[in-house]
C-alpha cells in the first residue's frame, strides 16, 4: 500500500490538464508511441470535437522512481468547465492528492480557486504546478504571487512544467510520490468501496467504478450495495491501463471497475458503498452531496411512441452523469416527455447531443 498514490489534476478550463496527462502517460511508457495521440484520455467524440473534457477518466500508471522502487499511480483526469464541477468533486473523493495546474500566462482563474477549495475541504495534499512555462508570454513570478494570495500556496512549492514539450514532467512525477501520502485504510478490515462512477454495457449490464477504502474484493465475492441493501456476486474485476484490464483482486487503496450482473439501473447510485454480504462494514461511507440543477428544460421525443426508449436512454445516461435529473411530464402540444435539470447550458447541450449520438434518439 505504501507504493500506491491516488491523485487527480484540477484546473480552470484550457489550462492544459489533458495535455499534461498525455505527457505523464508518455514519460512513464504507460502508452506506447503507436497508441499515443493528443488528449488520449478524452475518448468521447464530443470531447474531441469541442476540445474539452466532459467525463473524469481514471488510468493506472506504473512508475519506477529514482529510489529504485516501483509505484502505482492512479491518475484521474477531470473536466475544467464549471458545468462539470460535480465530476471534479466526485473524483476528489477517490484521491489523496491533487495537482493544481495554473497557466503561466493567464494566471489564477475562477475555477482554479473553486477547485482548490474543493480539494482543501476534502483534506487533499495540493501539488501546485505552473503549466505552459515554454510560452514566450509566460510570467511565472507574477503568477506564483497570485497563487500565494488566492490559494495560499508557497512560491517555493510551485513546480514549473510544460505539458506540450514535456519539460519538468519528471519533477512532477517525483513530487507526486514525495508529497502525496499513500492511501489510508486497513487491508484486513471488512470491505468498504466507494462507487465514484458507472456506465452501462449492453452485454455486461452496469459496470461500476470503485475506489477500495478498506479491505479487499475478489472475483466470486458476494457483495452488498449498502444504499438499497441489494446483493450480487462479483463476476469480473479490473483496472484501467488505459483500457479495461481484468484482474483477480482489488485491495485497499486501489481504483478499478467491477461487474456483478447488475441489470437494474435503479439499484446503482454514485456515492454508494460496496461491502461484503457475509461480513458487512458497520457504517457506509459519507458519499456525495446531491447536486442542485440550475437550468431546466423539457425533452420530448419527436415520435410519441419513443417515450419508453427515451426513458431508458435517460436512465442509462444518468448512470454515467449523476448530476443530471429527470422527471416525466405531459404537455398538451408535445405529448409525453421529461422535465430535465442540468448544471448549466453547456451541460444541457452535451446531454442532448449524447442522447442523439450514443442512443440514436430524435
Amino acid at each position: 500500500m505504501k507504493n500506491i498514490r491516488n491523485f487527480c489534476i484540477i484546473a480552470h478550463i484550457d489550462h492544459g490538464k489533458s495535455t499534461l496527462a498525455d505527457r505523464l502517460l508518455q514519460t512513464t511508457n504507460t502508452i506506447s508511441e503507436r497508441e499515443m495521440m493528443d488528449q488520449v484520455l478524452d475518448d468521447m467524440d464530443l470531447e474531441r470535437e469541442k476540445g474539452i473534457t466532459i467525463k473524469s477518466h481514471a488510468i493506472q500508471i506504473n512508475y519506477k522512481h529514482t529510489d529504485g522502487q516501483e509505484y502505482i499511480l492512479n491518475l484521474i483526469d477531470t473536466p475544467g468547465h464549471v458545468d462539470f464541477s460535480y465530476e471534479v468533486s466526485r473524483s476528489l473523493a477517490a484521491c489523496e492528492g491533487a495537482i493544481l495546474l495554473v497557466d503561466a500566462f493567464q494566471g489564477v482563474q475562477a475555477q482554479t480557486v473553486a477547485n482548490a477549495y474543493l480539494a482543501i475541504e476534502n483534506n487533499l495534499t495540493i501539488v501546485p504546478v505552473l503549466n505552459k512555462i515554454d510560452m514566450p508570454t509566460a510570467r511565472p513570478e507574477a503568477v506564483m504571487a497570485e497563487m500565494e494570495t488566492a490559494v495560499g500556496v508557497k512560491a517555493e512549492d510551485c513546480l514549473k512544467a510544460s505539458g506540450k514539450t514535456g519539460l519538468g514532467v519528471p519533477d512532477v512525477l517525483a513530487a507526486i510520490i514525495d508529497r502525496i501520502p499513500p492511501p489510508p485504510g486497513r487491508p484486513d478490515a471488512p470491505l468498504k468501496a466507494l462507487i465514484y462512477n458507472s456506465h452501462f454495457d449492453t452485454f455486461k449490464g452496469v459496470v461500476i467504478y470503485i475506489r477500495v477504502m478498506e479491505g479487499s474484493v475478489r472475483v466470486g465475492t458476494k457483495i452488498k450495495l449498502m444504499r438499497g441493501n441489494t446483493e450480487y456476486t462479483v463476476l469480473e474485476l479490473g483496472q484501467f491501463r488505459p483500457g479495461m484490464v481484468p484482474c483477480q483482486e482489488l485491495t485497499t487503496g486501489q481504483v478499478g471497475y467491477m461487474m456483478a450482473q447488475l441489470k437494474n439501473i435503479q439499484d446503482v447510485h454514485v456515492g454508494d458503498t460496496v461491502t461484503e454480504s457475509q461480513n458487512p462494514a458497520e457504517s457506509a461511507l459519507p458519499g456525495y452531496k446531491e447536486p442542485q440543477p440550475m437550468v431546466f428544460s423539457g425533452l420530448y421525443p419527436i415520435n410519441n411512441n419513443d417515450f419508453e426508449t427515451l426513458r431508458e436512454s435517460l436512465g442509462r445516461l444518468k448512470l454515467n452523469d449523476s448530476s443530471f435529473t429527470f422527471t416525466p411530464e405531459v404537455s398538451e402540444g408535445l405529448g409525453f416527455g421529461f422535465r430535465c435539470g442540468f448544471l448549466g447550458l453547456l451541460h444541457m447541450e452535451i446531454v442532448q447531443e449524447r442522447l442523439e449520438r450514443e442512443f440514436d434518439q430524435d
